[in-house]
């Protein structure tokens, strides 16, 4: 009864506030173009990507997300073109968001090359009210009704200057705030913009050890401040471990393998540094890379990133 109750209360703050902010990745490294548009192309390949998140195992209403995208060079000129969905479930709500991507990409020197990019997404949103009542002696609001398909769309934007050893990029990828439940005089459900700052850099230990550490922080004006670490090994271009921490919420354990030339898997384990880790198993996170159509003299980064 007591984790019942948790969780009708998370769920109804995740209500009131999860919309601040966008779905969160401990392997956000392999995911960039979610957040950043300038990243599409960026590879040298036609990257296909698909990602599972289950958070906060054994909690009721605990967020699930699922990633599709792909993205690739235009041969031929400086283009980059990507296409994404997500979709998310948190408790009573459900978005779903398609956003196409496209970039455009200059050098700056013999090592590195800048990237601009612009991000058009639509957004599907639905609440369903039923799954906020599993306890009865904790009755819904009546003035709290469902929300079917309520449509939004959003553009972004991005920069990412990249080498084949480092990259530092900057984005935006929503600039319009969205009112997802609207009383007409108070938006308790506002999905606020989301400011990201990235960063990693790959240094050879030894012809067998790349080590690379990166860094995402993620602001949105009213909430904390979100910094993940990451720090990864990859060993004979095939295996890599590492370890993550969100600050002052989770710590996590990462790791890799390239089954082949174009496959990449990888798999993140989080466990809670909050009192919420009294109440979860932790989350897990899988995802699988297909690269083909490499050209490589083109290719401008490592696997690594």
């Amino acid at each position: 009864m007591r984790t019942k109750i948790f969780s009708v209360i998370l769920i109804f703050t995740f209500f009131v506030s999860h919309a601040q902010q966008d779905a969160q990745y401990t392997q956000y490294m392999y995911n960039t173009i979610n957040v950043n548009p300038a990243y599409a192309g960026s590879r040298g390949a036609m990257s296909i990507f698909a990602m599972h998140r289950t958070q906060w195992v054994g909690l009721d209403g605990a967020p699930v997300t699922n990633v599709a995208s792909i993205n690739t060079p235009l041969n031929g000129n400086n283009l980059g073109i990507g296409f994404s969905i997500v979709n998310d479930k948190i408790g009573p709500t459900m978005e779903n968001t398609i956003s196409a991507d496209i970039s455009y990409t200059i050098p700056t020197s013999e090592s590195y090359k800048l990237s601009f990019g612009i991000k058009a997404s639509a957004n599907i949103f639905n609440l369903d009210t039923s799954k906020l009542n599993p306890v009865s002696d904790y009755p819904l609001d009546p003035s709290i009704q469902n929300i079917n398909n309520e449509f939004s769309p959003n553009i972004g934007a991005g920069i990412y200057l990249h080498s084949d050893k480092a990259y530092i990029g900057f984005s935006i990828p929503n600039f319009i705030e969205s009112n997802r439940y609207d009383d007409n005089t108070v938006a308790i459900f506002k999905e606020k913009i989301n400011y990201y700052l990235m960063a990693g850099y790959v240094a050879d230990l030894t012809s067998d050890i790349k080590f690379k550490p990166a860094i995402l922080s993620k602001l949105v004006i009213g909430s904390p401040l979100q910094v993940d670490i990451s720090a990864n090994f990859m060993f004979v271009e095939k295996f890599t471990v590492g370890v993550a921490y969100r600050w002052s919420a989770a710590l996590s354990a990462i790791v890799g393998f390239q089954v082949s030339d174009g496959m990449y898997i990888g798999y993140g384990y989080d466990h809670e540094t909050t009192k919420l880790n009294n109440y979860n198993s932790g989350s897990h996170e899988i995802f699988l890379r297909y690269e083909i159509f490499k050209n490589n003299d083109k290719i401008t980064t490592p696997r690594f990133f």
